[in-house]
């Protein structure tokens, strides 16, 4: 990938042997335009590449607001656009199925510091219906194999043994590309066989 300097205060980006996308047009491709894909969660989308008169061109006739609605350009122009839907953190079942957990309620405690420590303690037993506490480490454990806050020994040792049989060299013809998978569920099983989880 070609390495690409940016001039913060002009919006310039210098490059070697971008031409300009305008039709006919020879200079540099140095200011960057929406492409005809936009950003998604593949990556950023595609850019347009423009000499300084063309960019200048295209900005003018840019329409943010092309093809909408007058109802939803409204709802665009709102200070609370984007903000209708409930970050994880706000829903409502925010501390069910792996959500973040609820805000302190500072007003059952005295000592802020009480309210902060009950709030850790309830998030470590999060998820558990025995009540046992989990720490970060066996969460990435369970996470790795597969496997539910909630399982048990026997699923604990059913999984791994699912796992070993999939991923070993001798189970896929010698095929040796399985190893850091193997590894890791290896890695993860020897931690959580010896937890107090599944005691």
């Amino acid at each position: 990938m070609e390495a690409v300097k940016h001039d913060r205060l002009h919006g310039r980006f210098e490059t070697s042997g971008r031409a300009c996308d305008a039709p006919g047009c020879a200079e540099a491709g140095e200011f960057r335009a929406p492409g005809n894909r936009s950003g998604s969660f593949d990556g950023p989308g595609d850019y347009r590449w423009f000499c300084l008169d063309h960019v200048r061109a295209f900005n003018a006739g840019y329409d943010w607001f092309e093809g909408m609605s007058a109802e939803e350009i409204l709802f665009a122009q709102s200070p609370v656009y984007g903000w209708e839907r409930q970050s994880r953190a706000f829903r409502p079942d925010a501390g069910v199925q792996g959500g973040v957990d609820e805000a302190p309620r500072w007003g059952e405690h005295g000592d802020p510091l009480d309210a902060i420590g009950a709030r850790a303690r309830a998030r470590k037993t999060a998820g558990r219906s025995d009540g046992r506490a989990i720490t970060a480490e066996e969460r990435r454990a369970l996470d790795t194999l597969g496997l539910p806050l909630n399982s048990d020994r026997r699923a604990l040792r059913r999984r791994y043994s699912d796992l070993v049989r999939r991923y070993h060299p001798d189970r896929n013809g010698g095929d040796r590309g399985h190893e850091p998978k193997l590894q890791a569920a290896v890695e993860a099983y020897n931690l959580l066989k010896g937890s107090r989880i599944f005691a």
